[in-house]
């Protein structure tokens, strides 16, 4: 029999394999491979009924649940793109350039969201429906589960339309300028670099992965979904992050054996594992845990130092990005080399190249250009974004630095677009960060560049103390003075209690520099000529 090319294919040939076992867990509900299958099925007439075809698109606009699930692969199945978007877009304006842009027929959301999509509907002309998948008793607004359970069966939805180069997924990444660009991930692209993953790391049909990371991220859409419903695995889903307690349980209860995370999910569990807290979470959450993930923003070597002394367990890095579905390097779980994010999967190739795009030898820095199965053919309607992703030869510019070695690890050094230019001197934030979280008082740090409109930048470091500690913007200048030489010290350190993030943990610099510029904008007028008298 030959393998399946699209997404709805592989999950049905789980089904048929294994009807009655368990696929998902949510709270106390259980959902057999079985009952998935024909939910799929039946959104599939749903989503027919309601007018989609092969090529429309429609939004999923839901937490992690089975319903994102159901009602991705019965778009997919009938050819239709589905546009996951970030549940915590709540801007008109993003939500109707995101809309627009794909051209979304329909929204799958639920009662938490409903109303930012209600809102802007008289925008929007071609958008045809908007689905609940909860009850939320508002004019206009179509019941999931009572459409599902009523639509006719149309003939046209029996079988896969879909092809293997098909796009199955429009991914709206936030651009640190401008509009979000929606990144074309195809069929192809994600089963691909499901089963690189699968044959770097060895996972088994055993064994209990935890849907944790918000779906909408390929990180844990690719990780927690695709992988494994290949394996005929059981996830169970976590429909919130907090609180944590409830899904802490659950881990144990299910007996969950690969958890995918984020680095400051990591270092929360390790800073609560003390006395009982520690006790609970050894010997009950992480009991059968022997395997963690860790993507979406750099692993701090003092969180995994913590996590390892608190429960023995490594936490093997990765490294990825949304356009290559995600994955292009894992840890392998037998070889290890502190700082390194991994190895390239099977099928996918790196190289690093220089400035004026030679192909640079090994321990050299540069941008690190991938190719493979995996990669995106480009962002949806933005021929200009996407000629400036290629080189000329086809390999994917990342826009990360780094470093490969003989061996073949990678090395992540930091983001081409972070680049400070210090009186024409590239300094690269990522390693100052790096050095300063060192300090026993610094919990975590950013460092940004900010223009002085002369071509130069100056550099300003935003520490975070640890809990119950007292950190002077003396020490860490003192700290910087002596670990730096002078053009790779940031010039003024402000000492703040958080950081801004987005929903995958990572720290938004652009966030930064634009609080930094409003700031300097705001003392520039107030300390200019007083107004004439009258």
């Amino acid at each position: 029999m030959t393998e399946p090319k699209d997404l709805y294919s592989c999950l049905a040939k789980t089904a048929e394999r294994n009807p009655e076992e368990t696929a998902f867990v949510t709270g106390d509900k259980r959902m057999s491979w079985h009952e998935v299958l024909f939910s799929v099925d039946r959104a599939a007439d749903m989503f027919w009924q309601l007018g989609l075809r092969k090529g429309d698109r429609a939004a999923i606009v839901l937490r992690n649940s089975p319903e994102f699930v159901i009602a991705y692969f019965a778009l997919v199945k009938i050819g239709a793109v589905a546009v996951p978007i970030n549940y915590m877009v709540s801007k008109g304006e993003e939500i109707s350039y995101i809309l627009l842009n794909s051209s979304c027929k329909g929204v799958v959301t639920e009662k938490e969201f409903v109303k930012n999509y209600t809102s802007i509907r008289k925008d929007l002309p071609g958008l045809k429906f908007i689905v609940s998948a909860d009850f939320c008793g508002i004019d206009g607004v179509t019941d999931f589960w009572h459409y599902l359970k009523h639509a006719h069966y149309h003939p046209q939805t029996q079988k896969a339309s879909a092809e293997e180069h098909d796009v199955a997924s429009i991914l709206y990444t936030s651009g640190t300028t401008g509009h979000p660009k929606g990144v074309l991930l195809t069929h192809h692209n994600m089963l691909e670099n499901s089963k690189a993953a699968i044959n770097t790391l060895e996972p088994t049909k055993k064994d209990v992965f935890m849907a944790l990371l918000p779906m909408f991220h390929t990180f844990s859409w690719t990780g927690n979904v695709i992988t494994p419903i290949l394996l005929g695995s059981k996830t169970m889903i976590v429909k919130s992050i907090t609180p944590p307690k409830p899904w802490l349980q659950a881990m144990g209860r299910e007996g969950v054996t690969i958890m995918i995370a984020v680095p400051q999910i990591y270092g929360v569990l390790a800073k609560e594992a003390r006395g009982l807290k520690k006790f609970f979470l050894k010997f009950w959450s992480l009991r059968k845990v022997r395997l963690c993930l860790s993507g979406a923003a750099p692993l701090n070597h003092t969180i995994t130092q913590h996590f390892y002394k608190s429960f023995g367990l490594h936490i093997l890095e990765g490294y990825g990005l949304t356009e290559t579905s995600p994955v292009v390097t894992i840890v392998p779980p037998r070889s290890r080399k502190q700082g390194s994010v991994g190895k390239a999967i099977p099928g996918v190739k790196i190289r690093i190249m220089g400035e004026d795009g030679t192909h640079l030898k090994h321990g050299e820095e540069g941008e690190i250009c991938v190719m493979g199965p995996n990669i995106t053919r480009g962002y949806h309607d933005n021929d200009a974004a996407t000629r400036e992703l290629f080189t000329q030869d086809g390999w994917l510019k990342t826009g990360d630095i780094g470093v490969l070695d003989t061996d073949g690890f990678l090395f992540i050094r930091d983001r081409k677009k972070d680049m400070v230019i210090v009186k024409g001197l590239k300094v690269f934030p990522a390693q100052i960060e790096h050095v300063i979280n060192a300090h026993p008082k610094v919990l975590e740090n950013a460092v940004i560049g900010i223009p002085d409109g002369s071509g130069n930048e100056t550099m300003k470091c935003f520490c975070v103390p640890r809990p119950d500690m007292q950190l002077e913007k003396g020490e860490v200048m003192q700290y910087i003075r002596a670990n730096f030489d002078a053009y790779k010290r940031p010039r003024e350190v402000e000492i703040v209690s958080a950081l801004p993030k987005n929903t995958m943990q990572k720290v938004l610099k652009r966030e930064l520099l634009k609080r930094e510029l409003e700031k300097r904008v705001k003392a520039a007028s107030a300390a200019g000529p007083a107004p004439a008298a009258r």
